[in-house]
This record gives structure tokens, sequence and C-alpha cells, in this order.
């Protein structure tokens, strides 16, 4: 059974580590595609691959999101899995070439879909970044804010799996908490215990800090640079910058992780899932107590 993994924007898929890896597939937005043409194209991959999984980032427009929820709607099908994941947009597209990678293993497509919750815990993803007077991200003191009108300030943030901000350079130190794994060196955010590849993307930002400090730091297997994500510099609420995400890039390991996880059946739509929630209708594994689904069906009941 295949499962076609698709985006709304091209610079969310990354070039394939290996021929063995598909494409995915880059949905049109409303501003380029009307209702009909979306449902033809939805309906061309559901019939091509059988089910789709499409990660929904939250920067998306709001009209992009209305529209995928509607094509679902009227094509009334349980095979679209629509997955809001909330991480910085390069490591989002990491997390697509792993689905990516996972689609063409013997996973069924609700335990793929489910995968990605499991997965973006183990992306390392942050940014160097030349101010963090309006970030909201991350959370940043005001030291970290008077800061960041120095010309020449930098300040390493990581936003995931754990928040963390460090004030590069002399006497900097650090403004944020968060816990994780080795530092790596001093005023370093703490990095993987485990083997990752490093990808970078430039932002306008002159600097090698990401690959001459943080690489080695972090004991990173490979480092690959990418354009940066149209999206980056709106997501860390600065163009001066340079993006960064670790993650595991191979997939037996990917597979090994996935596959360790206990499976459970949707008591919803049946489909098969890992992790407390389904990926394709969001169910959650266990049913609410009995007065936490009276309280949710409430206000309908109050309409009625």
């Amino acid at each position: 059974m295949l499962t076609a993994i698709a985006v709304t924007s091209a610079d969310l898929v990354l070039p394939a580590p290996d021929r063995h890896t598909p494409a995915a597939a880059v949905l049109h937005p409303p501003d380029r595609l009307d209702l009909e043409g979306s449902l033809a194209e939805t309906t061309a991959l559901l019939e091509r691959y059988g089910h789709l999984v499409v990660v929904l980032p939250p920067w998306l427009p709001a009209a992009t999101t209305r529209r995928l929820h509607t094509v679902r709607a009227i094509l009334e099908t349980d095979r679209i899995a629509l997955l809001d994941i909330d991480l910085p947009p390069l490591a989002t597209a990491l997390l697509v070439r792993q689905l990516r990678q996972l689609s063409v293993c013997d996973f069924s497509p609700g335990v793929i879909a489910s995968a990605a919750r499991l997965l973006s815990h183990y992306i390392y993803a942050g940014a160097l970044l030349g101010s963090v007077a309006k970030l909201d991200r991350v959370p940043v003191g005001l030291g970290a804010h008077a800061r960041s009108w120095s010309p020449s300030a930098q300040f390493a943030v990581l936003a995931n799996p754990a928040p963390h901000l460090v004030k590069l350079g002399g006497g900097g130190g650090r403004g944020g908490g968060g816990g994780g794994a080795h530092a790596g060196g001093a005023g370093l955010p703490p990095g993987p215990e485990f083997a990752t590849h490093l990808t970078f993307a430039r932002g306008q930002l002159a600097s090698d800090w990401v690959t001459a400090e943080l690489a080695p730091a972090w004991q990173v297997q490979g480092v690959m640079e990418n354009p940066l994500p149209a999206d980056s510099p709106g997501w860390w609420a600065t163009g001066k910058l340079v993006e960064f995400a670790a993650a595991i890039p191979d997939p037996a390991v990917l597979y090994q992780l996935v596959a360790s996880v206990r499976r459970e059946e949707c008591r919803w739509c049946g489909a098969e899932l890992i992790g407390d929630r389904c990926g394709f209708c969001s169910a959650p594994l266990t049913a609410p107590p009995p007065q936490a689904a009276a309280d949710a069906t409430a206000p309908y009941r109050a309409r009625s």
C-alpha cells in the first residue's frame, strides 16, 4: 500500500539522499488553483498512491489550510492525513524528507502519518540570529532583547526539541532555559546524543559559525547546505540568520525507531497508529473520561 507525502511549498522538498527516496507532491495554493482544480489534483494523487499525508506548517495562510480541509471534506475520504507540524521551516523540510524515506518501507499509511510526531522529537532545530528583538517562538529575556540592538550581536537559538538561547561573543551567557543533551562546548546550544547530519541555510548573516563551531561540537556525521526556505525570515522574525537542523539521516535507523513503537488501531477510523493520536482522523488513542466528553459536546447540545 503506497503513501504519498505532500507539502504546500516546493522549498520544503529537500534533495533526495538516495535513489530510493521518492519526491514529495507539491500542492498548489488557492491563489494558483481553484477548488475544482484542487479536487482534481488530490483525486489524482489518491488514485495513484492510495493514501495522502500532507504536512501543514502553522505559518501557512489560513486560505491554504481551509482549502485542504475543504477538499478532504468534499471527497469524504479517510485516506487524507493533514498533519499539524510546528517546527521551523528547515526542520519541517527535514521531517518531510524522513517521511518520504519511510513511505517506501512496509509501514501502513497510518503508521507513517503518526510517525511524524515521533520523529519531530529527534530533530534539533535552531538558527544563528543577528537579533532576537522580535522573536516570539522561543522565550527571550529582557537582557537578550537589549543586547539585540548591538550591531555585532549574534545569538544561537534552539527551538526544538527544547527552547534554548545563547548570546555568542565575549561575556555572552544563556538567556533562556532548555534541557536536552550535551552542550558540546561552552556557549553552545545542547545537541543530540545520537548520530545526525546537519543541514543549514544562509540568510542575510555572513557567518561560518554553524560549520566551524556548531557542527564539530555536535559531532555530526555530515554537513549539507541548502537554500533558505522562503518562510524562515518570518518564522525567526529576522532576515539576519543562518538556519540549521540536525536529524537522523539513515533510513534503517528511522525504520528501527518507528518499528520499535507499539502499534495500535484507531478506535474511530480504524487506521493503524503509533503514539497517542491518529494521524488521519486526529482521534486520541484512548477515549476521554465521561465528564470531559460531556463538556466537549456541551456547546453543541446548547445550540440544538
